[in-house]
């Protein structure tokens, strides 16, 4: 066993143990670090794959801004931790049924997988080869010429998804003061202020 097979368990053993810290935590904010670790880890097994550009996308983008975003959101919200745990305890054996469903699912086709002949080559030709082209050059040929289609519907859905979860947490409180721009620019100054006539030696 090579110095990179170690690497890769290593960081495979620690990508899988920090996703399910992720979800098994009962604090948030232990649950955004554990993430940061699964991204850290993650990127540890791109480099070893030879995507060292993936990689940095991963630390840069995701640990840099998405995982600190969140921790961020989590530590400023004013969470009830007591509700959300009487609601995980509720949801529970719903949850745990769910859970083993999928894992008998993932056991069946894991047990009837057959690999086809040729499949090997076919996963090999989505790429050309490592010596005539960049990775990074490669995955911008794959990203914007051959899937651009896939690629522009994937950026409609999380467009979709971004604007519905906006329009499903917008909430109207009635005790916050908003700002309403239309009605500041369309007031009339006659209305806007009003004189007092003070005579002297006299208050409002």
């Amino acid at each position: 066993m090579s110095v990179a097979d170690i690497a890769f368990y290593c960081f495979a053993v620690v990508t899988v143990s920090a996703g399910l810290m992720v979800t098994v935590s009962r604090n948030p904010v232990h649950s955004v670090l554990w993430l940061i670790l699964t991204f850290l880890s993650a990127a540890g097994i791109f480099v070893l794959l030879g995507a060292e550009f993936v990689a940095m996308l991963l630390i840069i983008v995701y640990v840099g801004a998405v995982a600190v975003l969140f921790l961020f959101v989590v530590m400023m919200l004013d969470v009830d931790f007591a509700e959300l745990k009487g609601e995980m305890a509720r949801t529970m054996p719903l949850a745990l049924l769910i859970g083993v469903i999928l894992l008998v699912q993932f056991g069946m086709a894991y047990a009837a997988w057959t690999q086809a002949d040729g499949a090997h080559g076919l996963r090999q030709a989505v790429t050309p080869a490592i010596d005539q082209v960049h990775n990074t050059k490669a995955l911008g040929l794959l990203i914007y010429d051959k899937y651009l289609y896939i690629f522009q519907a994937s950026g409609l859905v999380l467009l979709v998804a971004m604007i519905g979860a906006i329009v499903l947490t917008l909430r109207h409180r009635k005790d916050v003061k908003r700002q309403n721009v239309l009605k500041q620019m369309w007031r009339d100054p006659a209305k806007a202020m009003e004189l007092k006539d003070v005579k002297p030696g006299q208050g409002l």
